[in-house]
């Protein structure tokens, strides 16, 4: 879906849901701003009982010029209906009759969505990042209003728990790329919490569930704004002998949820995924701080039982491999050799000068490093980039003189640290294909994993049943996780 297919409508209406947040605001202003660059007329509104009170809110829609209207008793039927952050029919948003509807949202799908324009992307931090993407995919620009520019940035914040719930490299893009009023977000921001608030932070840090065997505390809270539960959760943290928080609360739509972790034994957005998973939300974050949401109608219990059995889950399935300190019995382990394959790599000389410090930014997080004569960058088959030394390169590939070409859900990119100058790599990528071969044992998962390797001992990788634990025949130490469904292309049967 692009924002142009909406041009052809006459009477255009955008919907935000009952009870807006800054999100939701932010995203209806971005595409009222587009309309208005279009010369197309349209309406944004939100409906539902409540008025928009929250100090916050109400210094965004005055400082940054939102032009939202509340009309609870909304009675046209407009040519189309655009809702955004929050999909036609749910119980969150007000129904507004129309003749075409379209739904431009970053939760995960809970139903079928009326009609064919719609653009749900639930990886990304916020529906404000959707929208800058639509727009930006138009020739536009949002920086040349920075009162938007900067509701989006706040959208995000809020959003993510004051960014620090962002994962998606397209909210760091985004984020790379506003110029915002810093003065206006400090004044929302530290109008955020009112008095009700915070005494809603000390019940629920008074009612907290403590489980000493894994180090954890979850706590409950009354249905608020979600910073407040990373409020909760970042104080709870530096409590004694607590390596991990999660605080919550449940509302009629929807169960929302806030992780920290101190030990390097949790991640954060990896436990976020897990208590979410299946549940009609999701999960995100980073290591240290991350969130997530649940539908409560998938809910078979009450959001804390939930949340207490899925945490006992996550403590037991674990099996703990640090690769350093393990020699693994692999004698009974089939044998395997890998397939020679045609990857991607770059010369970082090539994209900007050798003593350049550059950000590489990909779907798995940014990596800062500084261009020197040896650097290169590999793109694996899922888009997937690491930096690597020409030596390793050259001892197991071959570099060609053609160039790589392959469609990835998110391009990787580089950043310039001192100039901002951006650029993306598949332009500069050149086709290796792999020499020679290794010897590797493996063998299929039968309980989830969690391995820190030789080279990575702060953070591990996750392995699922039906991945491969995998060691090499030349060095025991070395120990990976081989996705279940990339196995067969990587590796193929060898006899012992």
């Amino acid at each position: 879906m692009e924002l142009n297919q909406f041009l052809k409508y006459k009477d255009i209406v955008i919907q935000c849901h009952d009870n807006p947040d800054a999100d939701a605001l932010a995203s209806g202003y971005a595409l009222m701003w587009y309309f208005h660059k279009k010369n197309k007329p349209a309406r944004f509104i939100y409906r539902g009982r409540n008025e928009i009170k929250k100090s916050n809110l109400l210094i965004m829609i005055k400082e940054l010029e939102v032009p939202v209207e509340y009309e609870p008793f909304f009675a046209e039927e407009p040519d189309l209906i655009i809702t955004v952050d929050c999909q036609y029919g749910q119980k969150n948003v007000t129904t507004t009759k129309a003749k075409h509807i379209a739904v431009i949202d970053h939760h995960h799908k809970v139903a079928t969505i009326p009609g064919s324009l719609s653009r749900i992307r639930s990886d990304v931090g916020s529906c404000s990042t959707l929208c800058w993407d639509l727009i930006k995919k138009e020739g536009l620009d949002p920086n040349d209003n920075r009162l938007l520019s900067t509701a989006l940035y706040y959208g995000l914040f809020s959003d993510t728990n004051r960014l620090s719930e962002v994962s998606h490299p397209l909210d760091r893009d985004m984020l790379d790329n506003l110029v915002i009023n810093k003065s206006t977000v400090t004044e929302m921001i530290n109008s955020n919490i009112s008095l009700e608030e915070l005494q809603i932070t000390g019940r629920a840090i008074l009612n907290y569930d403590y489980h000493p065997s894994n180090k954890y505390l979850v706590i409950e809270a009354e249905a608020c704004d979600p910073c407040i539960l990373g409020v909760i959760s970042d104080f709870a943290l530096e409590t004694e002998n607590v390596s991990v928080c999660i605080a919550f609360y449940e509302s009629p739509y929807e169960v929302k949820f806030s992780v920290r972790s101190c030990t390097k034994e949790v991640r954060a957005d990896d436990l976020a995924a897990f208590l979410a998973e299946g549940l009609g939300g999701g999960g995100g974050g980073h290591t240290l701080k991350a969130g997530g949401v649940m539908q409560p109608d998938l809910l078979t219990k009450s959001a804390k039982e939930t949340i207490e059995e899925r945490l006992q889950w996550y403590y037991d399935r674990f099996l703990v491999i640090y690769a350093k300190n393990t020699k693994l019995n692999t004698s009974k382990w089939k044998a395997y050799e890998k397939i020679s394959q045609s990857l991607g790599c770059v010369r970082l000389a090539d994209v900007f000068p050798i003593g350049t410090p550059i950000n590489i930014r990909t779907l798995e997080g940014d990596v800062d490093t500084v261009i020197d004569k040896e650097a290169y960058l590999m793109i694996g088959v899922e888009g997937e980039v690491y930096p690597i030394k020409e030596n390793k390169l050259l001892s197991s590939y071959q570099v060609t003189n053609f160039v790589y070409t392959r469609e990835f859900e998110y391009e990787p990119n580089i950043k310039n640290r001192v100039t901002g100058e951006v650029k993306h790599v598949m332009p500069f990528a050149k086709t290796v294909r792999t020499i020679g071969s290794s010897i590797v044992f493996a063998k299929p998962l039968e309980q989830p994993v969690k391995l820190f390797t030789a080279w990575t001992e702060d953070k591990y990788y996750s392995g699922q049943i039906g991945d491969y634990l995998t060691v090499r025949a030349d060095d025991e130490h070395d120990i990976y996780i081989v996705k279940g469904e990339l196995f067969d292309r990587f590796y193929k049967s060898r006899g012992r």
